[in-house]
């Protein structure tokens, strides 16, 4: 792990159209952490997701889980990760999900003062970024004010679901949870990546609630951890 000073300087074009599974893994650079939530160094999505013998739980590092509503009908944009996605292929999950990266611009690295406030732009940035990516959304139908922070969320867990009991891959994140509502999904233009994203559904909580029930369907650890908490809690 890097862990000389963190520069939150924008330095680097990001063309994920230009990359491979194998390049993101290689080539971006998360932002890993202390148990506080503290940046304190980098590394490369490869070695920040690895489970082994030296670390068991991977590397702590910064993540985030969009969720995109539909206000008119109440339904949730869900993803189905592509088949070809090194982690976790193949499960439904919410709409958006990955890094903050070292050296984008506009920068995508937080600051405790960041998080104090609420503002998170750092995070909402590669949501942008990603969404484009992942989905085809054009970054001006996402205007940043619309983003909510709901929490943070730091989980670990291994890939199980797709790579077995004894996965070399898994996930150990302090998650930053964003809802971003749309009056009607017609709003959205959405064209899925076809190296990112297999299928994507409008779903409502009932549909929703039977998909998680069918034994056929995989889904992300950390989808099932916020829907239960945030999503299908009526407290």
């Amino acid at each position: 792990m890097t862990t000389s000073s963190i520069s939150t300087d924008a330095t680097t074009k990001w063309d994920g159209n230009a990359m491979s599974q194998l390049d993101f893994m290689e080539k971006d650079t998360v932002l890993v952490l202390d148990n506080k939530d503290n940046v304190i160094g980098s590394e490369s999505k490869r070695a920040s997701h690895e489970f082994n013998a030296k670390q068991p739980r991977a590397v702590l590092h910064r993540a985030f889980s969009v969720f995109i509503f539909d206000e008119s009908t109440g339904e949730l944009l869900l993803q189905q990760r592509a088949s070809s996605k090194i982690t976790f292929p193949s499960v439904w999950t919410n709409t958006c999900c990955s890094h903050p990266l070292h050296g984008m611009s506009p920068s995508e690295v937080d600051t405790p003062e960041d998080v104090a406030n609420g503002t998170v732009n750092g995070v909402k940035y590669a949501a942008i970024r990603k969404l484009d990516h992942e989905l085809g959304i054009p970054a001006d139908q996402l205007p940043i004010e619309k983003f909510k922070f709901l929490a943070r969320l730091h989980y670990w867990a291994a890939d199980t679901v797709t790579h077995g009991p004894k996965s070399p891959w898994g996930e150990h994140e302090i998650d930053y949870v964003l809802f971003f509502t749309v009056p009607t999904k017609d709003a959205l233009t959405i064209r899925p990546h076809p190296d990112e994203v297999d299928d994507v559904k409008w779903v409502t909580k009932s549909k929703l609630v039977s998909m998680m029930n069918d034994p056929k369907l995989l889904f992300s650890p950390w989808f099932r951890i916020i829907v239960t908490k945030w999503a299908l809690n009526d407290g």
